[in-house]
């Protein structure tokens, strides 16, 4: 395809500098001009359609439209199971130990909040998930065994852009799946009276308020739930 486009004059095609597997296609003046008039006639098309719609309901076939693209969002988020000391599992854990240094009151030092490393992310002590959306890592999530019947999760974090997709329930779940497969029969976790959100979602999840199960500094909230 690319090829053809080439003869045709419509792009340029250069090899990447230090991959020689990869091509940078770039639009030629004709190649903008030719899109340009592809994109006229889709406009016109969709303006000839909505004029046969009153006002009310061009804003109904507009928000019927963004839930579809939402839903359809939604459907591409993949969760996979991945290192815990790869690089975009160190991306996502520094956005989030970011954003609970900014909503926790007294700040945020990983350190002092949990000893987990990420050996204990590791099968068959635990797992760590990445959450991808067209390949860029949006989100995480971990789970460790405390011991041979209980699972703790951990390093639960969505990114803002894609948050209310439903994310947080979906890898809320599958770590929930992941303890099971640990051999867990309960699974607990804590958090702080900051985040609201979080709150709600472990109620909505059936998990029920406990008694304080560690010594993390950072949490005044503690949950468990049967497997």
């Amino acid at each position: 395809m690319l090829r053809s486009l080439e003869a045709q004059g419509l792009v340029t095609v250069e090899q990447q500098e230090g991959d020689g597997r990869s091509r940078h296609a770039t639009l030629t003046a004709k190649g903008r001009e030719e899109l340009g008039a592809y994109d006229a006639l889709s406009d016109g098309l969709a303006s000839s359609m909505l004029e046969a719609l009153s006002e009310n309901a061009r804003d109904r076939l507009v928000a019927a439209m963004a839930q579809v693209e939402h839903l359809l969002t939604a459907a591409s988020v993949t969760i996979s199971e991945e290192d815990a000391n790869c690089a975009d599992a160190q991306q996502c854990l520094a956005l989030y130990v970011g954003e609970l240094a900014t909503r926790f009151e007294t700040g945020f030092d990983i350190s002092k909040g949990s000893t987990a490393t990420g050996d204990e992310f590791t099968r068959p002590r635990g797992c760590f998930l990445i959450a991808r959306l067209d390949g860029n890592p949006i989100g995480c999530g971990a789970v460790r065994m405390l011991d041979p019947a209980t699972a703790e999760i951990k390093r639960m974090w969505v990114s803002p852009s894609t948050r209310g997709l439903g994310l947080a329930s979906r890898m809320l779940r599958r770590l929930e799946a992941v303890a099971c497969d640990l051999g867990a029969q309960t699974v607990c976790l804590d958090t702080n009276g900051s985040l609201t959100e979080a709150r709600a979602l472990y109620s909505r999840e059936g998990y029920e308020e406990v008694a304080r199960f560690n010594d993390n500094p950072y949490a005044d909230h503690w949950f468990s739930k049967p497997l």
